[in-house]
């Protein structure tokens, strides 16, 4: 039954532990959950004057690309965004549009951020979702804070997480595809590089010579290439929103690639994922499909 979801359903409110672990997590199955975080002060805090008034000044970590893409595809390199130190305040005015900028700015650095660079906000969350983690008999490794403009998107990509992403304002737009799409979605191998604003502002891309290259999806879903990529008209991507207040469960190793709404908050929780037959059924379908193009 993995992967044969027509449409991502909707929970009117969190699940019991044994629930969602026998009902969502074991069948690798997404859904919506309403009610789950409605208790949380973010969603009635955190406004931009709040923010303004709770981080201020402090810098963070923010990335910034020429064209709203980190890490992805772009002149045949795997491309990561330029990382900058810069005062909260500062990236706020960018996102208020009270300074211009060509660039695209997008707070997402995913090494549990929120508890790392923004301390001062956790006190409105949670550390970490109670009943998933009884169920999965485990804390997060990472709590994750976005916000960002409406530029940025997150290229088609997949973690070895169980992904619990919380909509605190604003909106975001997922495309799915369940790990049984695999081989339909093309994967090569490229060179790592990184954004570097030269002298006069502009972008250049700097190879990361002495790394190894790095196995990426080049296709947009959004817009596929199928003479290109013929085997893609066969996948079968779910789309869905998650709107303010709602909860998405992302399952490990389901395929996403992500929108938002301009200015959107969200705060996600990454569980490691149990590798059990799940995880050697998708290794199975990997290996069979590169096994494939290799004949």
């Amino acid at each position: 039954e993995l992967g044969c979801v027509e449409s991502v359903p909707y929970l009117d409110s969190p699940p019991s532990p044994l629930e969602f672990y026998r009902e969502w997590v074991s069948p690798n199955k997404p859904c919506i959950i309403q009610n789950a975080i409605s208790h949380w002060p973010a969603l009635k805090k955190w406004t931009s004057a709040y923010l303004r008034k709770a981080v201020g000044p402090k810098a963070v970590s923010v990335a910034v690309t020429p064209n709203g893409y980190a890490d992805a595809v772009f002149q045949d390199r795997f491309v990561m965004p330029e990382e900058r130190q810069m005062p909260f305040m500062d990236f706020l005015d960018i996102v208020e549009k009270k300074v211009t900028s060509p660039n695209v700015f997008y707070v997402q650095k995913q090494c549990s951020n929120l508890t790392e660079e923004f301390p001062e906000l956790v006190c409105d969350v949670q550390p970490d979702i109670p009943w998933m983690s009884e169920a999965l008999g485990k804390k997060p490794d990472a709590v994750n804070f976005w916000l960002g403009e409406s530029a940025a998107v997150t290229s088609l990509h997949k973690d070895h997480y169980e992904n619990l992403y919380c909509v605190i304002s604003g909106e975001k737009h997922f495309l799915l595809h369940p790990p049984s799409d695999r081989p339909f979605i093309p994967y090569e191998l490229y060179q790592p590089a990184t954004y570097h604003v030269s002298e006069d502002g502009s972008f250049e891309i700097v190879d990361e010579k002495s790394a190894e290259k790095v196995p990426w999806i080049p296709l947009d879903p959004l817009n596929p290439d199928l003479e290109q990529y013929p085997e893609y008209a066969q996948a079968k991507p779910l789309q869905c929103t998650v709107k303010a207040g709602e909860m998405l469960y992302l399952p490990s190793l389901w395929f996403h690639h992500v929108q938002q709404s301009h200015g959107c908050i969200a705060v996600n929780y990454w569980y490691d994922m149990e590798y059990d037959l799940k995880y050697s059924y998708y290794q199975l379908l990997d290996h069979l499909t590169r096994a494939l193009k290799v004949l």
